[in-house]
C-alpha cells in the first residue's frame, strides 16, 4: 500500500505545472497584443481584432482588396498609431467609393479602416451609420485600453493584484492540500490497524482506486482554483480585460446550463425515483412471500423448498427489470447519443462474452428446478463423489473424502448423471454398501450373519435401521454378497468402509471361513455343498430368514 505523501506530491506537481501553464498562456496572451488576430470566417468575411476586442466584420471587396486584405491593411495601420496618437478623437467622414457610400473611421487625421455598404449584414438590419458609430466605440475603447496598458501606476496596480491573488490561489492550494493529505493518511492508517478486522479489509482492495479518485477530485480543485485566478488576474489589465471577461461569463454559462438543466430535470428524477420506490416495495412483497414460504407457513402449488431461493431470485431479477426499463425514458440524457452508444458497446460485449455464462446459468436452473441435488447431499458425479457444499449460478461445489473442495461448472453436471445417495434415504441416513465372494461350500445363513455381525461393530454405521445382505449373483465358482448399511456422515465414508471391511475379515477368521473364491484346474472328487447339519453353522441361527433384514 503506497503512503500517502507521494500522492500529495504528485498532485503538488500536477498543479505546480498547471500553473506554470496558465502563467504562460497569460504572458502569451499579453505579448499578442503587438499582432492582434484576424479572425477569417469560412463564408469570405473577416473580422478585424484589437486588443483581443472585435471591431468590425468586413464582407466586401473595396478597390481591389477582399475583406481579409482589408482586415490586414486595417491592423497594420492601427499597430503604427504612437501613443499620442490612440488618445486623439475618433472621427467618421462619409464618402463614395465606385457608387458605393462609405465611412471612413480616423484619429487625428490618420485612417484607420473604412465602412462600406457592402459590410453590412442584411440579418442585422443595421444602417451604415449604425455600424460605423458601433465600430468607432469599439476602436476607442481598444485604442484607450492600449494606452492605459502603457501607464506605470495601471501596471504596478495589476500586478499587485495579480500578485496578491497568486498568494490567495497558492494558500488555497496548499490548505486543499494539507486537507487531503490528512485525509487520506487517517484513511490509510485506519485500514492498516490491526484491530480493524474484517470489517474494513475489503478497503485494502480498493485502494488503488480510491488514490486515483483522490487524483482526478484533487486534480478537478486545483484547476478550479487555477481558472479562477487566471480569470482574476487577466480581467485587471486592461489588455487582456476581453479574455478575463470571456473565461468569467464561460464560467457563469456553464453554471448557469447545469443549473438550468438540473432544474429541468427534476420532474424526470422524480418520476424516476417514484418508480424505483414502487419497484422495491413490489419487490419487499413478493420476498416476505417467498420468506414465508421458505419457512413452510405459505404453501403455493409448484413451489418446492429446494427451489424458493432460486424462484425469488429470478422474481426479484424480473421485477427489477421490469421497474429500470419502465424509468430508464424518464431517466435525463438517456435519449443522447451518449447513452445509445454506450448501450450498442454494452450490448455488443454481452453477445460476445456471454453465450457461456448463459449456458451455465441456465443449466444451473434446470439443476435447481429438477431438484438433482441440494446442500448436504451425498453425490457421485462422474470419478467425483463427495457432500454438496454450495450449489451456485453458474458452478457446484462439493467436498470429497479428502477434504477436497471440487468445482464443477453447472453445464457439466447437466451433461453427466448424478448419483443422488441422499435424497431417498430420509431419516435413515445414507446407504453404502460392500460386496464379497465366497465359494459355494460356506452356507450363506453363515455369511449373512456375518456379514451383519460385522457391519453392527463398525463405528459410524447406524444399528437402526438393521443392516442386510442381498445375494447379488451366482456365478460360476462363488456367490456374490452385497452388505447395506446406514450412516450419518458421508464424508466419512472411506473411513467408515475401511473398519467395516476389518470387521469383515476379523468376522471371517473367527469362524474360519476362508474369503477366497476357488477356481479349479480339475473338478474335485466330491461336490462342494454343505450339508444339512452344516447349514446354521455359527454364528448363524436356526430363525435366520434368508437376510432381509431392515
Amino acid at each position: 500500500m503506497t503512503s500517502a505523501r507521494p500522492f500529495s506530491k504528485r498532485v503538488a506537481a500536477l498543479a505546480s505545472l498547471s500553473f506554470f501553464l496558465l502563467a504562460s498562456c497569460l504572458l502569451l496572451s499579453g505579448a499578442a497584443w503587438a499582432t492582434p488576430p484576424i479572425e477569417q470566417v469560412p463564408t469570405g468575411e473577416a473580422v478585424l481584432y484589437h486588443n483581443f476586442r472585435p471591431i468590425v466584420t468586413f464582407r466586401g471587396t473595396v478597390l481591389g482588396a477582399s475583406p481579409a486584405v482589408r482586415a490586414r491593411r486595417s491592423a497594420d495601420r492601427i499597430d503604427n498609431l504612437t501613443p499620442s496618437q490612440m488618445l486623439l478623437p475618433i472621427e467618421l467622414t462619409p464618402l463614395t467609393l465606385d457608387g458605393v457610400r462609405g465611412i471612413t473611421v480616423t484619429a487625428g487625421g490618420n485612417l484607420l479602416f473604412g465602412v462600406t455598404e457592402s459590410d453590412l449584414d442584411p440579418q442585422e438590419r443595421l444602417t451604415l451609420e449604425q455600424v460605423a458609430e458601433s465600430a468607432r466605440e469599439k476602436i476607442a475603447e481598444a485604442l484607450r485600453a492600449d494606452a492605459a496598458q502603457r501607464r506605470p501606476d495601471v501596471l504596478l496596480k495589476g500586478f499587485g493584484l495579480a500578485a496578491v491573488a497568486t498568494v490567495v490561489a497558492f494558500a488555497l492550494l496548499w490548505l486543499i492540500s494539507r486537507a487531503t493529505r490528512l485525509l487520506v493518511g487517517r484513511v490509510q492508517r485506519l485500514i492498516g490497524k490491526e484491530e480493524a478486522g474484517n470489517k474494513l479489509r475489503w478497503a485494502r482492495h480498493g485502494w488503488l482506486l480510491m488514490q486515483r479518485v483522490s487524483q482526478l477530485f484533487m486534480g478537478f480543485l486545483w484547476l478550479s482554483v487555477a481558472y479562477l485566478w487566471l480569470t482574476y488576474v487577466l480581467a485587471r489589465f486592461p489588455l487582456t480585460e476581453p479574455l478575463g471577461e470571456r473565461l468569467g461569463d464561460f464560467l457563469l454559462d456553464l453554471i448557469e446550463t447545469i443549473g438550468t438543466s438540473f432544474i429541468g430535470a427534476i420532474p424526470s428524477l422524480t418520476t424516476v425515483v417514484v418508480i424505483l420506490f414502487i419497484t422495491k416495495a413490489a419487490n419487499d412483497a413478493i420476498g416476505n412471500f417467498f420468506r414465508a414460504a421458505k419457512a413452510g407457513r405459505v404453501h403455493a402449488p409448484g413451489l418446492h423448498a429446494d427451489t424458493v431461493s432460486a424462484t425469488h431470485r429470478l422474481v426479484t431479477v424480473m421485477v427489477w427489470g421490469l421497474g429500470i426499463a419502465i424509468a430508464y425514458p424518464f431517466i435525463p440524457m438517456s435519449n443522447s447519443d451518449a447513452f445509445k452508444g454506450l448501450s450498442v458497446m454494452l450490448g455488443f460485449m454481452f453477445t460476445l462474452g456471454s453465450a457461456g455464462i448463459v449456458n451455465q446459468l441456465m443449466s444451473g436452473l434446470v439443476l435447481v428446478y429438477a431438484r438433482a441435488l441440494s446442500v448436504g447431499d451425498f453425490v457421485e458425479i462422474g470419478d467425483n463423489a463427495g457432500v454438496v457444499s454450495q450449489v451456485g449460478v453458474l458452478s457446484t461445489k462439493i467436498i470429497n473424502m479428502r477434504n477436497e473442495e471440487i468445482t464443477i461448472p453447472n453445464a457439466v453436471l447437466v451433461g453427466n448423471p448424478i448419483r443422488n445417495f441422499s435424497r431417498l434415504a430420509g431419516e435413515r441416513g445414507t446407504l453404502v454398501s460392500t460386496k464379497v465372494t465366497i465359494g459355494y461350500d460356506t452356507p450363506w445363513r453363515q455369511v449373512h450373519a456375518m456379514l451383519i455381525a460385522a457391519a453392527q461393530q463398525t463405528p459410524g454405521l447406524r444399528p437402526v435401521p438393521t443392516p442386510f445382505v442381498y445375494q447379488k449373483g451366482l456365478a460360476d465358482w462363488y456367490v456374490e454378497y452385497e452388505l447395506f448399511a446406514h450412516m450419518d456422515k458421508p464424508l466419512d465414508r472411506i473411513a467408515v468402509l475401511s473398519a467395516l471391511h476389518a470387521n469383515i475379515q476379523d468376522q471371517f477368521n473367527t469362524y474360519g471361513v476362508q474369503i477366497m473364491s476357488p477356481h479349479f484346474n480339475a473338478q474335485p472328487a466330491n461336490n462342494l455343498v454343505v450339508p444339512p447339519d452344516g447349514w446354521h453353522a455359527a454364528p448363524a441361527a436356526p430363525e435366520a430368514t434368508r437376510g432381509k433384514g431392515k
